[in-house]
């Protein structure tokens, strides 16, 4: 019996360590300059329009993307293939590169 909470307890350090190293890309800082002036206009923008706007942005970098939210730090993309079906693909969120897992 304690052997098997031991290896359920390991396997699932194991995962939790593989899915936390798989978005460490997505948030490391990328070599950028920006200003911030303090100004804030209207509300910030809820979950679903910041969704709304990543999915934009990527199809208008011509990923055929479907859907796009926000997941450990990546914008988790849902992108058709060219030979039928989708693929999930990671993107940094403030560049919209590619990252791979």
């Amino acid at each position: 019996m304690m052997i098997r909470v031991a290896t359920s307890l390991l396997l699932t350090l194991l995962l939790a360590g593989a899915a936390q190293a798989s978005t460490a890309e997505c948030l490391v800082s990328r070599p950028s300059v920006s200003f911030s002036f303090g100004v804030t206009v209207g509300e910030p923008y809820t979950e679903s329009e910041q969704n709304d706007f990543n999915l934009m942005q990527l199809q208008r970098l011509g990923v055929n993307a479907t859907r796009a939210e926000m997941w450990g730090g990546c914008i988790r993309a849902f992108v058709r293939k060219p030979g039928g079906g989708e693929e999930m693909q990671f993107f940094h969120p403030d560049t919209f590169e590619r990252v791979f897992p």
